[in-house]
C-alpha cells in the first residue's frame, strides 16, 4: 500500500472503490458495538465482586473503635484516609475520603470556589469579572464541562509527550484571571502520557498571578498499568510544599476502575491548611460520606502492595484488548500515511490523530455502521477540535472478538473519510 497522499488519481479511484465496498459490507452486518466510554468490562467487575462479602456482620462494621454505620467522620474513616495516603504517597492528614465519584469531588471543589472562594481567594469566583481555566488538550471532556458549567473561559494548552506545554502554562498564569488548570498526570486521558519529572517540578514551582490559582491534579490512573510493572510517580503535594506553594494543588483519586465503577470510594489530597478550610465548608454539605463502603474497600484492598496485585489481574484482562487495537491499527492504517496514534502502557485510552478535517465524518460513518465511539471534538473545550483530527479510542469494555470487529469498521471509516477529503467530496 502506498500512502494515500502519494497515490495517482487512478490509484486513488481504485482504492476508493475497494474501501467503499468494504464499508458497504460493514453496513450489511447490522453491528451494535459501543466504545464510547472507558468502562470496566463485566469480567473485571466479576473479578472483584467478592468485595461485597467483607462487611457482612455488625461486628465487621467497627474499625479500631470507629462505627462505620453511624454519623460522623466527615473527612472519612481514619483507615480509609490512611489507605489513600499510602496509594498517593502523601500523609493521611492531607486526605479527605468521599463517596463513589472523584468527579463529584472535583465539581464540589469548583462549586465552592464560585460560592465561597478557596483558601487564598480575595473573593468568591462568582464575583470575579472573569474566571479563566487552562485545559491541556486533548483532554478529559468531563473536566472541561465542569468549569464550562460555571461560566469559566476555557483556554487550550497543547499536550506534549512530557505533559502540558509548560512554557505556555507559565506564560498564561501571569494573567490574574487564570484560576486553575486541569491535569491527568499519569496515563493522561486520552493520550496516555506520563508527565515527566521536569513537568511536575515546573508545576510545583509556578508563580501564578492569582493567589488562589489551583492545580486540579486528577490522578485517576496512578496504579493502572496494563503493560509492565507499576511506575512510581512524584508526590505533587510534597513538590508544591518544597517550592513554597503548599496550598496550590488538590489531588484526586478513586477506586472506580479498581473495584466498582461508580460504587467505589474517592479521595482528595491537599495541604493540611486546605483540609481545615475545606472541612468547614464540607460539614455544611454532609455529615459524612458512606463509611460502610469506605471500610469495605479498606478491608478488601488493604494497602498499595495488595492493590497493585489486584491491578495485575485487571492488566491481564485489559492488555489483550490494547494489543488488539494496536494490531488492527497497524495492519489497516500503518501504510496509509494519514493517521498516527499513541501506544500507552497504562490507563484506559488510545488517542488517534487522523487527517485534519475528517474526524467527525469518520465517526458519522462509524455510527451508520453500528459502531459508537466518543464524539469527535470531545477531547477539546466546548467540544470543538480546531483540527477535527483527534479521536479517543476506549478498548476496555468490549470482548476482544467484538473489539476486533469494531476496530476494523473504524479503520474502514477513517480510510473512507480520508479519501473523500482528498478527492474533494466534502
Amino acid at each position: 500500500m502506498t500512502a494515500y497522499h502519494l497515490l495517482t488519481d487512478p490509484q486513488r479511484q481504485a482504492e476508493y472503490a475497494l474501501v467503499k465496498k468494504a464499508y458497504e459490507d460493514c453496513l450489511q452486518q447490522n453491528l451494535k458495538l459501543n466504545m464510547a466510554r472507558g468502562k470496566p468490562c463485566p469480567q473485571q467487575l466479576d473479578m472483584v465482586s467478592d468485595i461485597l462479602n467483607v462487611v457482612v456482620t455488625p461486628e465487621d462494621c467497627v474499625d479500631n473503635g470507629v462505627e462505620s454505620r453511624n454519623y460522623g467522620d466527615v473527612l472519612g474513616m481514619p483507615s480509609a484516609r490512611a489507605y489513600f495516603a499510602d496509594l498517593l504517597g502523601c500523609r493521611k492528614e492531607q486526605v479527605i475520603v468521599g463517596g463513589g465519584s472523584s468527579l463529584n469531588l472535583m465539581y464540589d471543589m469548583i462549586s465552592r470556589a464560585y460560592t465561597h472562594g478557596l483558601l487564598h481567594s480575595p473573593k468568591p469566583w462568582c464575583r470575579e469579572e472573569q474566571v479563566k481555566f487552562l485545559c491541556p488538550c486533548p483532554g478529559y471532556d468531563r473536566h472541561f464541562r465542569v468549569t464550562e458549567f460555571f461560566g469559566a473561559q476555557l483556554i487550550t494548552v497543547p499536550m506534549l509527550p512530557t505533559g502540558p506545554d509548560m512554557d505556555r502554562v507559565e506564560e498564561l498564569v501571569k494573567d490574574p484571571q487564570v484560576k486553575g488548570i486541569w491535569c491527568v498526570p499519569k496515563y493522561s486521558n486520552p493520550d496516555g502520557y506520563i508527565y515527566s519529572d521536569e513537568t511536575v517540578e515546573r508545576f510545583a514551582a509556578l508563580k501564578p498571578a492569582a493567589p488562589d490559582f489551583t492545580i486540579m491534579w486528577d490522578n485517576a490512573y496512578g496504579v493502572h498499568e496494563f503493560s509492565g510493572d507499576w511506575v512510581p510517580f512524584p508526590d505533587i503535594i510534597e513538590a508544591c510544599n518544597r517550592h513554597g506553594n503548599p496550598d496550590m494543588v488538590v489531588e484526586f483519586a478513586s477506586t472506580s476502575k479498581i473495584t466498582f465503577a461508580g460504587g467505589g470510594i474517592s479521595a482528595m489530597a491537599m495541604s493540611e491548611a486546605n483540609v481545615a478550610y475545606i472541612s468547614k465548608l464540607l460539614s455544611v454539605q454532609t455529615i459524612c460520606y458512606d463509611k460502610v463502603n469506605q471500610l469495605r474497600h479498606v478491608r478488601y484492598l488493604k494497602d498499595k502492595v495488595h492493590t497493585l496485585e489486584i491491578m495485575k489481574k485487571h492488566a491481564a484482562i485489559l492488555a489483550p484488548k490494547f494489543q488488539k487495537v494496536g494490531e488492527v491499527l497497524n495492519r489497516e492504517l500503518g501504510e496509509c500515511g494519514f493517521a498516527h496514534w499513541t501506544e500507552p502502557k497504562g490507563g484506559y485510552f488510545v488517542s488517534l490523530y487522523t487527517m485534519p478535517g475528517t474526524a467527525k465524518r469518520a465517526l458519522e460513518l462509524c455510527q451508520e455502521a453500528g459502531v459508537v465511539m466518543t464524539p469527535a471534538g470531545a477531547t477539546y473545550p466546548y467540544g470543538v477540535d480546531p483540527q477535527d483530527s483527534n479521536i479517543r479510542i476506549s478498548p476496555s469494555y468490549p470482548p476482544v472478538e467484538e473489539l476486533e470487529k469494531a476496530m476494523y469498521v473504524f479503520c474502514i471509516c477513517l480510510k473512507l473519510a480520508a479519501l473523500e477529503k482528498i478527492m474533494g467530496m466534502y
